[in-house]
């Protein structure tokens, strides 16, 4: 038998086998690969036991770390409950057309009784080294997002968010484990809460580690919203002093950056229902106003009004400065690119 939390090494600070009398505390899982038996205890006062009478007998699962969860519900932690249900039916489904893959979902995904955990563990595997392993990143991760469900909530938002403006997203899972803008966008969520509690060495080194897996570059001081969509986000730049609103889109390419050597507030500030195309610099303290629409590699130097659309190298607004043509619709939401284009462009191949 090998023991390991999450697909990573146990260590011994975590668990001994010495005080087996001791009790493990309740929620949160580890997995114990067993060649024999699957067992799966999750959240249980009584102890109780669950096993999955479809899955083959491969890993055994006990709680070793609290997940605290509001006891008072909405409507809203329904639906979030629901959307964590539908994910682990995905992760059925994806097994029943690859059988291969059974003992990575079922680590990843199914023997997890909350999203926290799943997200926690999952992110420490992809960031996790040698010297700074994946045991520890866990217990770090999994506590930030158990102390903050307005954290988790937010993780839900840009779930559906990744889902409904992407067409390459055939499922929740497959956005939770494979798509690293989403991926990247929670570990930010993760170092900017350790940022602003003072911890910022360790929100440091979770942004490099980000960096260095999955090509892209958020300081951690930057303020990123909910319904958050990182298209591809390979090469994207966020500075310092950023601030991103909700359900706001970004494709890859992306740099929201300064204009020299100047500190202090030196980032752009994006609007909510913003789009921002691939290749596009915004730089300096600029503001791009709500359900503005910016054009593939266009170069961002100014105030973007609200509703507009701007293009080029300088960025210029479609209409014109005086009167710029007005969006009806959120590009954000919609992530149309071209909407407009025959108005001020007789461009043709």
């Amino acid at each position: 038998m090998s023991l390991h939390i999450l697909g990573s090494p146990l260590f011994p600070h975590s668990f001994s086998h010495k005080n087996p009398t001791k009790k493990p505390h309740k929620n949160t899982v580890f997995c114990t690969h067993n060649s024999r038996t699957t067992q799966l205890l999750e959240n249980l006062e009584n102890n109780h036991k669950l096993t999955r009478p479809d899955y083959p007998d491969q890993f055994s699962c006990t709680p070793i770390r609290p997940v605290h969860t509001n006891t008072q519900t909405t409507d809203q932690d329904d639906e979030y409950d629901d959307l964590w249900l539908r994910m682990k039916d995905e992760a059925r489904s994806d097994i029943n057309h690859e059988p291969i893959l059974e003992n990575y979902y079922f680590s990843s995904i199914l023997c997890h009784p909350v999203i926290e955990s799943a997200l926690a563990a999952h992110l420490s595997i992809k960031l996790g080294t040698l010297s700074l392993p994946s045991g520890t990143l866990y217990d770090l991760f999994v506590g930030v997002l158990t102390e903050d469900q307005e954290l988790v909530a937010a993780v839900k938002h840009d779930l559906k968010a990744v889902k409904e403006r992407d067409p390459a997203c055939v499922s929740y899972v497959q956005c939770f484990l494979n798509f690293k803008g989403f991926l990247a966008c929670q570990a930010h969520r993760i170092a900017h809460k350790l940022w602003s509690q003072d911890r910022k060495i360790l929100a440091v080194i979770i942004q490099n580690r980000v960096s260095e897996v999955f090509a892209l570059d958020i300081h951690p001081g930057a303020k990123i919203g909910y319904g958050i969509l990182f298209d591809h986000a390979t090469g994207l730049v966020i500075g310092e002093t950023a601030v991103i609103g909700n359900n706001v889109s970004i494709l890859h390419n992306v740099t929201l950056g300064g204009t020299g050597k100047m500190s202090g507030d030196r980032h752009p500030k994006i609007g909510d229902g913003v789009l921002i195309g691939a290749g596009t610099c915004v730089l300096g303290n600029v503001r791009i106003g709500d359900g503005a629409k910016i054009g593939a590699g266009s170069v961002v130097l100014r105030d973007v009004p609200p509703r507009t659309t701007a293009v080029g190298n300088p960025a210029k607004l479609i209409g014109g400065k005086e009167n710029p043509i007005r969006l009806d619709k959120i590009p954000g939401l919609t992530m149309d690119h071209t909407l407009h284009i025959n108005e001020w462009s007789d461009y043709v191949i």
